[in-house]
């Protein structure tokens, strides 16, 4: 941890240029983030850019104060330590059950057929926790690349992941069968800096979140 600054951990991606927005309600100077996107830590102005997974082992660790990341990564990851902050209110997207468009439902055939179908994912905590409280027996397949992939060549029945407008989906040819959950950008912070450093964090929290 950072002394009397605080460093924050931003999510690289889909995310970044809403959290750096975030951060410059806050007073931070984010110039040097967005024109280099090589770069991955700005020490003059406490912060570092990482994958979104990242982001909790960072904030855990101290190596970050804050963090920002989506409600799918602290769920996944809730046995970390950390503190919630504040939700953001922006990268909303929706974790659904799809499959391939045209065909039968396969959670349908599995239960007419009292069989066990694959189900491949980034979120197998979450997805197997969904289809226990729903009484439907799956394989979980963890895969952290293009999971659409998998029932396109048979290694999987249908997926688990995250949609905003559905557009990848619909561009190789998966259709949503069922919604899971919603998520958006939050707001992480390690707990002995929490303690530490409680005023500071709020006040940024604050900014952060001011409309």
């Amino acid at each position: 941890m950072s002394g009397d600054r605080l460093t924050i951990a931003i999510p690289r991606g889909a995310l970044m240029v809403e959290a750096l927005d975030c951060l410059e309600r806050a007073g931070i100077d984010t110039a040097e983030v967005r024109s280099n996107d090589r770069k991955l830590h700005f020490p003059d102005v406490g912060i570092v850019t990482v994958r979104p997974s990242d982001v909790p082992t960072y904030v855990e660790s101290g190596a970050a104060d804050l963090g920002i990341t989506g409600k799918d990564v602290l769920v996944e990851q809730s046995y970390r330590e950390f503190v919630e902050l504040a939700d953001l209110d922006f990268g909303g997207c929706t974790m659904v059950v799809a499959s391939i468009a045209g065909d039968p439902d396969p959670m349908d055939v599995a239960a007419a057929r009292l069989g066990v179908i694959r189900v491949a994912t980034k979120y197998p905590k979450q997805a197997g926790a969904w289809f226990a409280a729903h009484g439907k027996q799956v394989e979980i397949v963890e895969v952290k690349g293009s999971v659409e992939l998998a029932p396109l060549t048979g290694m999987a029945d249908g997926i688990v992941d995250l949609v905003a407008s559905g557009a990848t989906l619909r561009e190789n040819g998966l259709v949503a069968r069922d919604e899971i959950s919603t998520t958006t950008a939050r707001l992480i912070a390690n707990p002995v800096s929490h303690r530490l450093k409680a005023t500071e964090m709020d006040r940024v929290a604050a900014l952060m979140t001011r409309a």
